[in-house]
């Protein structure tokens, strides 16, 4: 058994977060299925898909590693849950319940150690206000294609950083991983960290 680190995501964000800690890795995109189950809190849901992401791909016998993170991240705004928007007319409906309000983004992940069977997960909550916005700057900004594979229609790494009046938390649990809280985990876990 190696001590690889695997990440189970195809987010480009969240490789980019990874290399910024100096962490070694390798990307591996999980196939688990992204849903939602019935009577389950937010921060059920994203620890739940984080850990399925991670356990899919560690659960392929021709892969080798030893430590699997999974990560999942959903926009909450008056209690509903904000996905990734499955075509431009679902992500402007999504942005106008964003104009003008505070909403909150859970970022859920685990670490799975394959060879001693530990885990660590949680999840981790960022209040992000955004300014009123426009018409026309909701067609614009949806036209620029960066909505797309978002959750909750916008990148605040991105364009999407001009909506934003405010945060209250981490900024990386926006972009897709808590990394404060992240490394701490990674380091409970003996991975070796630059920091």
């Amino acid at each position: 058994m190696n001590d690889k680190v695997i990440l189970a995501s195809a987010s480009p964000r969240r490789k980019e977060l990874l290399e910024q800690i100096g962490l070694a890795f390798e990307v591996i995109p999980s196939r688990a299925e992204e849903k939602e189950l019935p009577g389950e809190t937010p921060e059920e849901h994203v620890v739940r898909l984080s850990i399925d992401k991670a356990s899919e791909v560690a659960n392929r016998p021709e892969i080798t590693g030893r430590w699997f993170i999974g990560s999942d991240t959903i926009v909450l705004c008056n209690g509903q849950i904000l996905g990734k928007p499955l075509d431009e007319q679902q992500a402007a409906v999504m942005l106008r319940q964003l104009s003008g309000r505070e909403h909150q983004v859970l970022s859920g992940y685990a670490i799975l150690d394959r060879e001693t069977g530990r885990q660590r997960t949680e999840a981790v909550m960022t209040r992000v206000r955004f300014r009123e916005l426009t018409d026309e700057e909701i067609t614009r900004y949806i036209a620029s294609g960066e909505p797309a594979d978002k959750a909750g229609a916008y990148a605040i790494q991105g364009l999407g950083v001009c909506f934003v009046a405010g945060i209250e938390g981490s900024y990386t649990n926006v972009v897709g991983l808590p990394l404060c809280r992240l490394t701490l985990a990674l380091k409970e876990l003996g991975i070796p960290l630059s920091i």
